[in-house]
């Protein structure tokens, strides 16, 4: 993980801003071929959906453009959980004015949460934006792109209706190069937490058949995948009744996975804290392939904070969870998500935030302030009462705290030996491996001439480490 900038923690596995060239091209008539570049913000579950997309328009006859400059289809996948986000998605709408300048035939069009979120919005500020997709409707995609392609309508395409059924089974996605395979087995959200913008963006939850996932996770295994990203918003509450009535739940999914030849490691987030339970933790403990880490969002150390945010556990039935999890699984490791400046939060329920990090003492945490999100309830009901300034030095307080505690528990594994997934080269240092313990820890190593590369599991002894990273030599 790098090094924290001043106000958040961010997930070192989300792609936040980055690029992706994914392979696609469609031919409109038969004169030209259109190629599109998809670029992606935001989690694991957005790049998933480029992933997706990317499959669906390779099925209907796209090829990818290398670059934006090659393109003459650009989709910006995107992602509206925080105001930041979007902030940036609307400076980079700002940025690629001038390639819509040249080339007047380009056609532009936003995909995903933001989509679903801002629509009115987009289309006031970017006017440039040519069509507005929602996560739900990706299938019509195709049919967009060429009705605008095509000239039919001069004006901004959008839809964005949301869809209680679809799950996209059946469409080939067509995944990035790499070593980890993210697989949505769920979409939506029931939770209704009052600063949460998703289950306006995705709907309600519908678990993806355990037939499609299984397919998923065998073609991922065929192109080289060592490692299943299982994604959900609360992907612990995945359900999925057949034709017949049969109920697969998240636990019989994971039991089926791990049966898999070729996948060496299985992870999953996010879970939520009252979706788990003894025949989860069961299952974690009893499979060597589902990796001993686990994301759980606490959000707050204070009941108060917590009853007005609509979580639906109180601190004491955490600390119980947490307490299950780490008997069954002593060497887990754990982060979680937190949110200060909350509207009401006195300097009791900010402690009680404090404590918690402190007395559970998570491997990592994912640290923000909080920022209002229209059509929740909270932007609808509840005054953001907490002055900026004041958020901002919680928050600053909350990392330091975070931050002192990673830099024990790092340090306090040097002289053990990790199983080490290896990524890529270290981008400080191309003599050097970078990959990730069972742990969710970044661990870097010196190259040997032994064949070891990207999908190799290598046994690492733990020589030094920083709050971050772990360093050791191959054993």
């Amino acid at each position: 993980m790098n090094p924290p900038k001043k106000e958040e923690h961010k997930d070192p596995t989300a792609n936040n801003g980055s690029v992706n060239g994914m392979p696609i091209t469609s031919t409109f008539g038969k004169t030209k071929t259109k190629k599109v570049f998809i670029e992606t913000y935001g989690c694991q579950m957005n790049l998933a959906d480029s992933e997706t997309m990317g499959g669906l328009l390779a099925e209907d006859g796209y090829q990818s453009a290398e670059s934006m400059e090659d393109a003459d289809i650009i989709l910006i996948n995107t992602c509206a959980v925080r105001e930041k986000a979007e902030e940036r998605v609307f400076g980079r709408l700002t940025h690629l004015q001038p390639l819509k300048k040249k080339n007047p035939d380009l056609v532009l069009g936003i995909t995903g949460c933001m989509a679903e979120h801002l629509r009115e919005k987009i289309a006031e500020r970017a006017p440039d934006v040519d069509i507005i997709v929602g996560p739900d409707a990706y299938r019509r995609l195709p049919d967009l792109l060429g009705d605008k392609s095509s000239g039919k309508n001069m004006d901004a395409l959008i839809d964005v209706k949301l869809d209680k059924a679809e799950t996209y089974e059946g469409i080939p996605v067509k995944r990035r190069p790499g070593i980890t395979s993210h697989i949505s087995v769920q979409r939506g959200c029931d939770k209704f937490c009052t600063f949460c913008i998703v289950p306006f963006t995705r709907g309600r939850e519908r678990g993806v058949s355990p037939e499609e996932v299984l397919k998923q996770a065998h073609q991922s295994v065929a192109l080289g995948f060592k490692e299943l990203m299982l994604l959900g918003q609360t992907v612990n509450s995945y359900t999925h009744h057949d034709e017949n009535g049969k109920l697969t739940d998240f636990s019989d999914l994971l039991n089926m996975l791990v049966e898999i030849e070729g996948i060496e490691r299985i992870r999953f987030t996010s879970p939520y804290p009252t979706d788990f339970n003894a025949k989860l933790i069961a299952t974690m403990a009893s499979h060597k392939k589902i990796c001993k880490y686990l994301h759980l969002p606490a959000q707050s150390g204070s009941n108060r904070m917590l009853g007005l945010m609509r979580r639906q556990y109180t601190r004491e039935e955490f600390d119980t969870l947490v307490g299950d999890i780490r008997t069954a699984m002593p060497n887990i490791a754990m982060s979680t998500d937190i949110i200060v400046g909350y509207p009401g939060e006195s300097e009791d329920d900010f402690e009680a935030t404090v404590d918690l990090l402190k007395t559970t003492r998570f491997d990592f945490g994912y640290l923000f302030k909080y920022s209002e999100r229209s059509q929740t309830f909270a932007a609808r009901n509840v005054e953001d009462d907490i002055p900026e300034a004041l958020k901002k030095a919680r928050l600053k307080k909350i990392i330091e705290v975070q931050e002192a505690i990673c830099g024990e528990v790092f340090p306090a594994m040097i002289g053990q030996t990790v199983e080490v997934l290896v990524e890529r080269d270290s981008k400080r240092n191309a003599r050097q491996w970078v990959g990730k313990t069972d742990g969710f820890k970044a661990c870097v190593f010196d190259k040997k001439d032994n064949g070891v590369g990207p999908g190799s599991l290598v046994k690492v002894l733990v020589k030094n480490a920083t709050s971050h990273t772990l360093i050791g030599e191959q054993i």
